[in-house]
C-alpha cells in the first residue's frame, strides 16, 4: 500500500504545485512563482523558505522541496520535506503523511531520520488514542535513536513511551522512564523537567506511594518558583490535592484543589478542572457531607455533556449520583444518571479499553440495564433518552505536546534570526546621559568609566563569582560609586550587566571557535565564570530564548549546510 501511495504522489505533487502557484500568483497580483525557478533552488533554500509566515507560500515551497527530492530520488530530503508538509497539513491528512515520511525514511541509512519518523508515527497514533500502536512505534523509534547522539529526540521518545505506559496502566515502567527524563531535562529544558516531575508524581499516586508523590509535588513547586514558571504551580498543587484525598486528609484536599481551580479555569483546561471537582466532591462524600458533594459531581457530569470528557476514575461519579438519587427517591434523576453511565462506559471502552477492566464497578452493564428497565417501567410519562454522538477528547498531554512543539519552532525561528546577523563582536553597552551621577566628581566618573572599559575589553568579568564588590575593586572605587556609574552609563543593575557580558562572551566563542561547540553546558558555564551549570543555562535561555544545547546543535547544522 505504501509503495502504491508513493508512486501516485509522484504525479499528484507537481500538478498540485502548479495549481498552488497559480493561486498564489493571483492572490499576490504582482508576485509570480515559476515552477522551473523553484526546481533550480537547492535544498537549503527550499528548507528555509518553508518557514515563511505566509502559509500558502510556505506550502508551495514544501511541495516544491518534496517534488525536487522525488525527481532526484533523494530519500533523506523526501523525509525532511514530508515533515515540513506535516506542519502545515490538515489534521485529517497527518497519518497519511506520517506513513509517507516513514516510507521515505526507511530508504535512507540515517538512523536519526528513521527513528524520528517512527516517533512521528507514534505521536499520530497517540493523538488518535491508538495507544498500543503508539507504543509499538515509540519502541521502534527508541531502537534507532538510541544509536544516535540526538539526545533531544532520544528523551522525547522516552517521554512519549512513559506517557503511553502511564495511560496503559504500566505505572512502574513509566516511573523508570520518567526518572531518566527528569535526570536529562534538569539541565536542558525547564518546562520538560517540570512536566516530568508532575507526571512521575501522578504515577506514584496510582500505585499508592503517596509519600513519593508528595515528594515530587513539593520538589516541582520549589523548582517552578525557582524557574519563575508560574504556569506549573497550580498543577503541582492539583496533584497534591488528589494525593491528600487518598491519604484521607479530606479538608486539606478540598482546600488545595479549590485554590487551583481558578488558575486552571483561566487556562481553559476543563480536563484537570473536572478532576478537581470530582475529588472535592469525593472528599465531602467521605466526610459524610453528601449534600455538599452532589453539586461537584454534577459539575463533573456537565464536563461530560459539554466536552465528552471522562476517564476511568471519574466513572464512580455516576455510581455515587445513582446511589444518592435512589435514596432520595428521585427516579427521574436516578434514570438520568443510569443512562449517562451507560454512555460513559461506551466512551471508556473505546478510549480506555486497556484500563476499563481494572476499574472497580459497583454497577456493571447488566445491572445498569436491569435498573434502567425497572425505572422506565415506573415512569410512564418519562421520555426515552436518545443516544448521543461521542466525540473524541484531545487529552491534556496532547495539548502539552503541542505547546512544546510550538516552543521548539519558536526557538528555531529565533535562532534563524540570530544566525543571519553579523558575527558577534564585543561591544560596550550603550552610553547613557549622566543624570544619576550629578553628585559625583566628573573627573572621578571619567576615571571609573576608563577602568570599566578596560574591565570589559580584557574580559575580566569572566572571573568566577564576580560580584559588585569584586567589580568595584577592579574599577578602583567603592561599591556605591561602581553601582551608580554602571546603572547610569550601562543602563543595567550590576548582576544583569555582568551576566549579559558573560553570555555575550560565550556566544562569541561559539560563533567564532568550533572547539567550544563540543563543550558541555558545565564547561561553557565555567568558561564564562558562572557559579553553576543551572545558573548558566537559565541565563542563556533568558537572553536567547533557547537552551545552550539547542543553540549549539542548530549552529552546527547551519555550518554544515554552507
Amino acid at each position: 500500500m505504501l509503495s502504491f501511495q508513493h508512486k501516485t504522489t509522484n504525479t499528484i505533487v507537481p500538478i498540485l504545485m502548479i495549481v498552488l502557484m497559480i493561486q498564489y500568483s493571483k492572490a499576490q497580483n504582482n508576485t509570480i512563482i515559476k515552477p522551473y525557478e523553484l526546481s533550480q533552488k537547492d535544498y537549503k533554500y527550499l528548507s528555509e523558505a518553508t518557514n515563511s509566515k505566509d502559509s500558502l507560500l510556505s506550502g508551495i515551497y514544501a511541495q516544491s522541496w518534496l517534488a525536487k527530492a522525488k525527481a532526484e530520488k533523494n530519500w533523506k530530503q523526501m523525509a525532511l520535506a514530508y515533515r515540513a508538509i506535516m506542519y502545515k497539513a490538515d489534521k485529517n491528512e497527518l497519518m497519511k503523511y506520517a506513513d509517507s515520511l516513514l516510507f521515505a525514511a526507511k530508504h535512507t541509512t540515517d538512523k536519526g531520520i528513521i527513528g524520528t519518523a517512527y516517533l512521528t508515527k507514534g505521536i499520530m497514533h497517540y493523538k488518535q488514542k491508538e495507544h498500543a500502536k503508539a507504543l509499538d512505534n515509540y519502541l521502534l523509534a527508541d531502537q534507532y535513536l538510541s544509536q544516535t547522539s540526538d539526545h533531544y529526540a532520544i528523551y522525547k521518545v522516552k517521554y512519549g513511551i512513559a506517557n503511553t505506559k502511564y495511560y496503559l496502566g504500566f505505572y512502574e515502567e513509566a516511573i523508570s522512564l520518567f526518572k531518566e527524563c527528569i535526570s536529562y531535562y534538569e539541565e536542558e529544558n525547564d518546562l520538560a523537567y517540570l512536566t516530568s516531575l508532575h507526571a512521575i508524581g501522578l504515577c506514584y499516586t496510582k500505585i499508592k506511594k503517596y509519600d513519593l508523590s508528595s515528594y515530587y509535588n513539593k520538589l516541582g513547586l520549589e523548582k517552578s518558583k525557582e524557574y519563575q514558571n508560574l504556569e506549573m504551580i497550580p498543577y503541582f498543587n492539583h496533584s497534591e490535592g488528589i494525593n491528600q484525598y487518598f491519604t484521607k486528609n479530606y479538608q486539606t484536599a478540598i482546600s488545595s484543589l479549590q485554590k487551583t481551580v481558578p488558575e486552571i479555569h483561566k487556562k481553559k483546561d476543563f480536563a484537570n478542572e473536572t478532576v478537581a471537582w470530582f475529588y472535592i466532591g469525593k472528599s465531602y462524600w467521605d466526610l459524610k457531607k453528601q449534600k455538599k458533594a452532589i453539586p461537584y459531581f454534577i459539575k463533573v457530569d456537565k464536563a461530560y455533556t459539554d466536552h465528552q470528557y471522562t476517564r476511568p476514575d471519574l466513572r464512580e461519579n455516576y455510581e455515587l449520583l445513582i446511589d444518592y438519587y435512589t435514596k432520595q427517591q428521585k427516579p427521574e434523576l436516578q434514570l438520568k444518571y443510569i443512562n449517562r453511565l451507560l454512555e460513559v462506559d461506551s466512551t471508556l471502552n473505546h478510549n480506555y479499553k486497556y484500563l476499563s477492566n481494572k476499574v472497580h464497578k459497583e454497577y456493571d452493564t447488566k445491572k445498569l440495564l436491569v435498573a434502567k428497565e425497572a425505572i422506565e417501567q415506573s415512569l410512564i410519562s418519562y421520555r426515552k433518552i436518545g443516544g448521543i454522538t461521542i466525540a473524541i477528547l484531545v487529552i491534556a498531554i496532547a495539548l502539552l505536546y503541542r505547546h512544546h512543539l510550538n516552543k521548539q519552532k519558536r526557538m528555531k525561528q529565533k535562532f534563524d534570526e540570530f544566525i543571519k546577523e553579523q558575527t558577534i563582536k564585543f561591544q560596550p553597552p550603550p552610553q547613557f546621559p549622566q543624570e544619576n551621577c550629578d553628585d559625583l566628581n566628573p573627573q572621578l566618573v571619567e576615571t571609573i568609566l576608563k577602568n570599566l572599559e578596560e574591565f570589559e575589553t580584557n574580559h575580566k568579568y569572566i572571573e568566577k563569582d564576580m560580584s559588585l564588590s569584586k567589580l568595584a575593586a577592579h574599577l578602583k572605587t567603592n561599591k556605591r560609586y561602581a553601582y551608580k556609574v554602571i546603572l547610569t552609563h550601562r543602563g543595567k543593575k550590576t548582576i544583569e550587566y555582568i551576566t549579559d557580558l558573560k553570555i555575550n562572551y560565550i556566544l562569541n566563542l561559539l560563533k567564532t571557535q568550533n572547539k567550544y561547540r563540543n563543550y558541555t553546558n558545565k564547561a561553557l558555564g565555567e568558561e564564562a565564570g558562572f557559579g553553576s551549570t543551572q545558573i548558566f543555562t537559565k541565563a542563556f535561555n533568558k537572553k536567547m530564548g533557547m537552551s545552550p544545547t539547542f543553540f549549539i546543535r542548530e549552529l552546527k547544522k547551519s555550518q554544515q549546510e554552507f
